[in-house]
Formats: C-alpha cells, sequence, structure tokens
C-alpha cells in the first residue's frame, strides 16, 4: 500500500514539473496544424464585424460582412459608416461582380480572385499568411491564440499583421495590420464567426444583390441588366480608356392600377448628366506632372480627362455614370481599402473604381500596378475643384 502512495506522489510532482515547464500546452506548431486542418475542412462559414482604415487624414469605419459557400462562392459587403454606402464582391459559376447597388452599377470579369491576392477579412487569406511564415511569432491573450507575421497584401505599405484566433474553434476575432514602423493601418473585429454556415440558393446572385439592397428606395432595381461586351458604351474617344459599358434598360414603378408615379419625373431628372468637380490625386510618382485637363463625355455622361506626363504616363477619367452594366475581359479586384477597384488589361492597364459617386478609370501603359494603387488611394478625401 505505501508503494502504490509513493508511486502516485512520484506522479503528481512529475505532473506538477511538466506543466511548470509549460509541457502540455498548445505551442505555435500544433497549432499551425490544426488550423491546416480546419481550412481544410471548412466548407463554409459567415462572418460580420467592422473594419477602421488608418490610411487617410482621420479613420474612416466600415461594417463587414463575409460569406463563403462550399462551391467555393464568395459574397463580400463593405458599408462605408458614415455615407452608408455598400458595395458587394461576388464569385459564383458565371465569374467575378464588383457591385454598388445604390449606383445600379456592376461590373462582370473573370479572375482567380481571391485565391490569387489576400484580403484582411477572409479566414483563408489569414490562416495562409499564418501557415506560410516560418517566422512566425506567437502568444496567448486570454482566451486567443496571437500570430505576428508578415502581411501579403496589394498595398505595399501594408508590412506585418497581428491575428487574433479563438482558441476553441481558431476563427479569427482581431486582426491588426501595420506599416513598416509599426502603424496601426488597417484594424478588422468579428464580432459573428460561424463555421458550417447555410445560405440560400440565390444568396450569392448577382440578381439578388442588386435588387434586395433597398427595395424603398431603388424600386427599378430589378430592370439592371449585365450587358455583353460586344455593346460598348458610345462617345469614348481616348485612346488610353479600354473599359466599356452599356446602357440598362429601366422601367418606371406603377400603382396598384397599372399607372406610372411621380417617380417618373425624379428619375427623368436623376438621369440628365450631372457636373463634376476636378477630383486630383494628393500623390503623384516621383518626376511625373499633370499635363492637362480636358472635358470630353463618355456615354451620355460629362467626364474629365486628366493626363500626366514624366517618367511614367497615364490618364485618368472622371464621370458620374448613369445607371450602367458593364463586363470586362479577364482581370483582378484590388483593394483600396475605402472601396473595391478592378484592375484589368496586360500590356495597356486599367483601374476602376467608385467613390462618392465619382466613377475614376486610370489607364497607363507604363505605371507600376502598386503606383497605380497610391494614385487611386490619394483621390480619397479630395474636394472635387
Amino acid at each position: 500500500m505505501r508503494r502504490v502512495t509513493w508511486m502516485v506522489a512520484v506522479v503528481m510532482c512529475l505532473a506538477l514539473v511538466l506543466a511548470g515547464c509549460g509541457i502540455g500546452k498548445k505551442d505555435a506548431g500544433s497549432i499551425v496544424k490544426d488550423l491546416d486542418h480546419v481550412i481544410s475542412k471548412a466548407d463554409s462559414y459567415q462572418a460580420s464585424g467592422s473594419m477602421i482604415l488608418h490610411t487617410g487624414s482621420q479613420p474612416q469605419e466600415y461594417q463587414v460582412e463575409v460569406a463563403f459557400s462550399p462551391e467555393h462562392f464568395y459574397r463580400i459587403s463593405l458599408t462605408n459608416a458614415s455615407k452608408d454606402v455598400t458595395q458587394i464582391v461576388l464569385r459564383n459559376e458565371e465569374g467575378v461582380f464588383v457591385l454598388t447597388p445604390h449606383l445600379k452599377k456592376s461590373f462582370r470579369f473573370q479572375s482567380d480572385w481571391p485565391e490569387n491576392q489576400g484580403q484582411v477579412y477572409l479566414f483563408q487569406s489569414l490562416a495562409r499568411s499564418i501557415i506560410a511564415d516560418k517566422d512566425r511569432q506567437f502568444t496567448t491573450d486570454n482566451d486567443a491564440y496571437v500570430f505576428d507575421v508578415a502581411a501579403n497584401y496589394q498595398n505595399e505599405q501594408l508590412s506585418r499583421q497581428k491575428i487574433w484566433l479563438n482558441k476553441k474553434t481558431l476563427a479569427p476575432t482581431q486582426v491588426q495590420v501595420s506599416d513598416a514602423n509599426q502603424n496601426v493601418m488597417v484594424q478588422v473585429n468579428f464580432t459573428k464567426f460561424e463555421f458550417d454556415a447555410k445560405f440560400d440558393k440565390d444568396f450569392f446572385q448577382m440578381e439578388r444583390n442588386m435588387t434586395s439592397w433597398n427595395m424603398q428606395t431603388l424600386p427599378t432595381m430589378s430592370d439592371v441588366k449585365v450587358t455583353d461586351a460586344d455593346h460598348p458604351a458610345a462617345g469614348v474617344t481616348d485612346k488610353n480608356l479600354t473599359a466599356t459599358g452599356g446602357q440598362s434598360d429601366q422601367t418606371q414603378p406603377t400603382t396598384s392600377t397599372g399607372t406610372k408615379t411621380d417617380a417618373t419625373k425624379s428619375n427623368a431628372a436623376a438621369s440628365k448628366p450631372q457636373s463634376i468637380g476636378i477630383i486630383e490625386p494628393s500623390y503623384l510618382p516621383k518626376d511625373v506632372v499633370k499635363q492637362d485637363i480636358t472635358d470630353m463625355k463618355l456615354g451620355e455622361d460629362a467626364a474629365v480627362l486628366l493626363r500626366y506626363k514624366g517618367k511614367y504616363n497615364f490618364s485618368m477619367v472622371e464621370v458620374r455614370p448613369q445607371a450602367k452594366s458593364v463586363s470586362l475581359q479577364p482581370g483582378d479586384i484590388v483593394d483600396l481599402g475605402f472601396t473595391i477597384g478592378v484592375l484589368t488589361g496586360e500590356d495597356k492597364k486599367t483601374l476602376t473604381w467608385t467613390n462618392d459617386g465619382v466613377e475614376f478609370r486610370l489607364t497607363t501603359g507604363d505605371l507600376p500596378t502598386n503606383e497605380m494603387i497610391k494614385v487611386a488611394m490619394a483621390t480619397e478625401g479630395q474636394s472635387g475643384k
């Protein structure tokens, strides 16, 4: 009996010693293996939270919703909290869509997105960055594992990121992306993250996301259609312009008796060409200067053309578009922080994005993509002149 008691005491002492040495606790390597297993078996997930950008003079907050289906379909919704403007990115069997529902505007293009680039609010991007970084730093914070790893985003200012993972599920709870000086530039806080989420059959379809955004304020959205690529908008004369668009068909809402409402007048007024203030980027590449500014027409819309020359040469068109849908050639999504852009072309590239109702098209034959992104981001917060 004494021998048994002595053995039990020895075992208990060993357990205490091992616990004091940290044996039995999860280390970074085992968590990475678990994370690799989770990402490989995750059939679907749905998440929501907020994203705060510190890239401008004032922080900007966005509400973020993310959905991923077993078919590898994606839906990302970004809503500017102060401007109440929503932009939606879809990936489904038809391709990739960038939707701006309040403008009744949609881009469709073929792309490997998001497999070919990371996004700070996507679980796959965060998990892969942790798995890929062999020099990862690891610690714990209450009920979360915290990884400090290299950031791999299109914006070269973003160099490192800290990722908080729930200890029980390994779902992300928080992300902080910093520049080379350790200044936090982007922060994402997930308030909800659910694995094995279920979605309606048409959840990832373009038509549903365009029409269900706000039925009260956008009564004619059900008539917005994606046009064929062989129906370009007329009136584009500048040789640098490559994106094309077609006017969507629209009908007016009717009353219960079948007659048109006063929305006919308001829609007719809204369809008139709007004047546009000239927005100039606050950043230009070294040895590049503005050449000239020209008024022009883009289809039925009044627009302005800004041309720049020097070490690099590029043009930028600004227009307040009427309701249009466009179909583009193969391209990629570009995360500009405050909005989502679409990059198309190879030898001659065009970056298209929308902000505050203005559509921008930056076209160049020699400006590097990272410089295109810097110029595009430098239009945020600039008032029209």
